[in-house]
């Protein structure tokens, strides 16, 4: 690498060895040095819009490549990344924030910089609350060190992480001689052992043993060892919503999301009944157990994530997620024979009916004959994501959406990360018309770079998730005409959905693309799926 002493020309080049090829960001004075630095390297700048977007677009690029880097300028362009990195801490999602600041020398007297707040260290100080690793660059000492062990955390956690660059430091050069270790951790072998023996004995004896498959499995890059375990014992697997589309859901042993009584009453039924339920990476909110509606007995559970061990009510310390699905495969767990379990439910066939209006069901039953084995379903909090919980996913890590802290304006930009992360996938985009008004105008920056998703707007004129719970004119908004935003971006093609018909014909159309497709989908303000029904309901009862 070019300059191998300088610290932005080495974090450029670590980033780059972690597989990052695109760093999004907005540029602002603080953060122009190390912005040329990467525009001449082999890493492609993505300038985004706003800050969130860049953010969300990070997010979904970690998710689908294993590391994803935002950079942007001290205070008012990091502050506006502040709820990006805590949906990818909570969700973990391994993204690197990096923030230019003023330099060191700048510092002197404490004078009052633009875009300082309260103290230098005040922007510090908050990504400290949102990340599990972080650093200020001030000392060309301990630079190179202080790089590899934040980068080193964000890949051990799956969580994101945040590095400070003063300006005066981009150049400055690095103590020589650091070399770069991969971090690698192992479980303590007789607490492992433990720990399989208690787990392996309550899978045997169990009669009707199940696993719930979580996010981290993906995070992790446990998905084929995971497949391998559950095909050798024949057990059959839900996921969550968050980890949804964790393995392909046409597996022959997969039976669905579950959600507690938020989801399908046939898998609902087959976990709760069981009497050993294995639960692999998968940390449960209360989205996940369906606002608390779900019934598992610790007492039947075996619960392994990255950070926490415990069978039945014991807990073991220093077990490992991979180490303990290795173990589950040699230590063994008896093959089931074959069972009768649920499996997802194929729609019946779409027929569009001319001139019938679109209902969110209908819309719903029409996409799930539209998915084919390139597209990635990016969804928004909302109707877009639990109705899209009911698609039928072909591939593996092939659904993306902030089910757990559930952010409105995620998918947009997310589509923008996911199609450069892989750009052999095609993002179909679900999204609220109230979440599309937060982030939409990243289509400009969607082609700029020549991608392509299809993103269908849900246009219920407000809030749809909040009117069932508690209706007011406060969850109204503006009414945009959508289809109308490929003229004021200059690209795209644009639809104004009112029919079944006119839902049919479009997406023939958009399926040849080459350029982004928005379709307004104008959808009666009541009529919301059967599991939004379900879940408004519940979450009502807490807001009253």
């Amino acid at each position: 690498m070019a300059d191998p002493l300088v610290i932005g020309e080495y974090l450029i080049h670590r980033l780059y060895e972690y597989g990052v090829r695109h760093v999004f960001g907005v540029p602002g004075d603080y953060v122009l040095t190390f912005f040329d630095r990467l525009h001449r390297s082999k890493i492609r700048v993505i300038n985004t819009c706003d800050e969130q977007g860049a953010g969300f677009a990070a997010d979904a690029y970690a998710r689908l490549r294993g590391l994803g880097a935002v950079c942007v300028t001290y205070c008012v362009g990091g502050l506006k990344l502040a709820n990006t990195t805590a949906e990818a801490f909570a969700e973990r999602s391994p993204v690197v924030v990096i923030s230019g600041a003023p330099g060191t020398n700048e510092r002197e007297k404490n004078p009052l910089l633009h875009h300082r707040v309260k103290d230098f260290d005040t922007q510090l100080k908050v990504y400290e609350q949102l990340t599990v690793a972080s650093t200020v660059l001030n000392d060309p000492e301990t630079a190179f060190r202080e790089i590899d062990r934040v980068l080193g955390a964000a890949m051990k956690f799956k969580r994101p992480v945040y590095i400070e660059l003063p300006r005066d430091r981009v150049t400055a050069e690095g103590l020589a001689g650091h070399s770069f270790v991969k971090p690698s951790e192992k479980s303590d072998p007789n607490v492992l052992n433990e720990a399989l023996q208690e787990a392996v004995k309550m899978i045997n004896a169990a009669r009707q043993p199940a696993v719930i498959a979580g996010i981290e499995l993906h995070r992790f890059g446990l998905q084929k060892l995971f497949l391998e375990f559950i095909e050798k014992a024949n057990l059959p697997v839900v996921s969550t919503l968050l980890s949804k589309s964790v393995i392909a859901e046409l597996h022959p042993l997969y039976m669905g999301v579950y959600e507690g009584a938020m989801g399908c009453e046939a898998v609902r039924k087959y976990v709760e009944t069981s009497d050993c339920l294995v639960l692999l990476g998968a940390p449960m909110s209360d989205v996940d157990l369906g606002i608390f509606t779900a019934r598992i007995d610790p007492a039947l559970s075996v619960y392994v994530t990255s950070e926490k061990t415990s069978i039945r009510f014991h807990n073991f310390e220093n077990v490992f997620l991979e180490d303990f699905i290795r173990g589950l495969i040699s230590s063994g767990v008896t093959r089931r024979r074959p069972a009768e379990i649920p499996h997802p439910e194929m729609p019946p066939q779409f027929h569009a009916v001319a001139g019938r209006k679109m209902t969110v069901a209908r819309l719903f039953q029409k996409l799930n004959s539209f998915l084919e084995d390139n597209t990635v379903v990016i969804a928004d909090p909302g109707d877009a994501m639990f109705g899209g919980a009911d698609l039928v996913i072909h591939g593996s890590a092939e659904f993306l959406a902030p089910a757990y802290y559930t952010s409105l304006g995620f998918s947009v930009p997310a589509s923008l990360g996911a199609q450069l992360a892989d750009p052999d996938i095609r993002p179909l985009v679900l999204v609220g018309d109230g979440a599309f008004q937060m982030t939409g105008m990243e289509l400009g920056t969607i082609a700029r770079f020549g991608l392509n998703p299809i993103v269908i707007i849900l246009n219920n004129r407000g809030y749809g998730t909040e009117r069932p719970m508690k209706d007011g004119p406060f969850n109204d908004i503006p009414f945009w005409k959508f289809s109308r935003l490929p003229e004021v971006l200059g690209a795209g093609l644009g639809f104004e959905i009112r029919t079944e018909d006119e839902l049919e014909n479009t997406l023939n159309v958009c399926r040849d693309a080459k350029e982004f497709c928005i379709l307004d989908v104008l959808i009666d303000s009541q009529d919301i799926s059967p599991a939004l029904k379900r879940f408004t309901e519940t979450l009502a009862k807490r807001v009253r």
